[in-house]
């Protein structure tokens, strides 16, 4: 599986791609009401004839940014050798001017733009410091990339997508003091793209206590979903959930065995594990066992695939690597 396609919608809002055609007030007829939509501002990726700061500035003069409620940063100029410092410190100038600013995503970006695990990332944390009532945050890309530990009092949702998560983010992240955060979405990727975290790295986050107000946990597109799901199968944090996500990831019979047979899953609302390598015979147990407390269960393969060399040795993949 790839990104082909660009944002949708996000913070609850469509997201609307701002005109390159629009060069200040004047053009601003036919836009979108600020507070209607997610803002999408993008440039080229490949030898762009406008720098994303330049775009980002058209932007702020043609759109009452003070009613602005979501922001979706695309590509900028050379994402895959250069960093999104310039446009961090861009929108960190500009704080003032978007005082109704609660969902910020990062790297909205295309495979056809830069595969996720070459986009060029960076320490992310100053958009929070500088955003105190934000309450979505979202990034993509693991080149690169800094999370130090952080505290935010309102950031309610939490998604760091990669093809493979450096272990300086994930203890970051599981470091940070978000009593808010109610929604944590972290795709740890693969060792082959920079994936070095283990599971005692999470454990700070499995113990349930630095985020309090936590209901719906996704650790996914891992190599090491059978590790994470034993360790799921004792950690305090599962009691509290509304909805636990697995999926994406290489999840085999043994880690779903692990989850099942260990603390009780009937209070969960929803368990995805879409994206897996499990048989028919565990599918079934995982029906028979949970289904009839009312969990929803998604238990598709989604194309999950895996190549035998010949010697006995079966290589699987999460669902997004390079």
């Amino acid at each position: 599986m790839t990104i082909g396609n660009h944002l949708p919608d996000f913070h609850g809002l469509p997201v609307f791609d701002f005109p390159d055609s629009v060069k200040g007030e004047g053009d601003a007829t036919g836009l979108p009401a600020p507070e209607s939509v997610a803002w999408r501002v993008a440039v080229e990726a490949y030898e762009s004839q406008e720098e994303w700061e330049d775009a980002f500035a058209r932007f702020l003069a043609a759109v009452d940014t003070t009613r602005v409620r979501a922001l979706v940063v695309g590509a900028w100029s050379d994402v895959y050798d250069t960093g999104p410092e310039a446009v961090i410190e861009a929108i960190v100038a500009a704080r003032d001017r978007l005082p109704a600013l609660r969902g910020l995503f990062l790297a909205d970006i295309t495979f056809e733009e830069s595969e996720i695990s070459w986009i060029t990332q960076g320490t992310v944390t100053p958009l929070l410091d500088a955003f105190p009532e934000l309450e979505e945050f979202a990034v993509r890309g693991g080149n690169q990339l800094e999370f130090p530990a952080t505290r935010h009092e309102r950031l309610r949702r939490l998604t760091i997508e990669t093809g493979g998560m450096p272990v300086g983010v994930v203890r970051g992240v599981a470091a940070s003091d978000l009593p808010a955060l109610t929604h944590l979405d972290l795709w740890l990727g693969t060792s082959d793209y920079g994936g070095d975290a283990e599971v005692g790295d999470l454990a700070p986050i499995l113990a349930g206590t630095r985020l309090p107000a936590l209901t719906h946990l996704a650790l996914r597109n891992s190599e090491i979903q059978d590790d994470i799901c034993a360790a799921l199968a004792s950690a305090p944090v599962v009691a509290g959930l509304e909805a636990l996500d697995v999926s994406m990831g290489v999840l085999t019979d043994d880690g779903a065995a692990a989850l099942l047979t260990g603390q009780p899953l009937t209070h969960l609302r929803t368990l995805d594990m879409h994206h897996n390598y499990l048989s028919e015979a565990m599918r079934t147990r995982l029906r028979e066992s949970l289904e009839p407390a009312g969990v929803s269960l998604d238990l598709s393969d989604d194309g999950a695939s895996s190549t035998d060399d010949g010697n006995g040795d079966v290589w699987r993949y999460v669902a997004v690597g390079e």
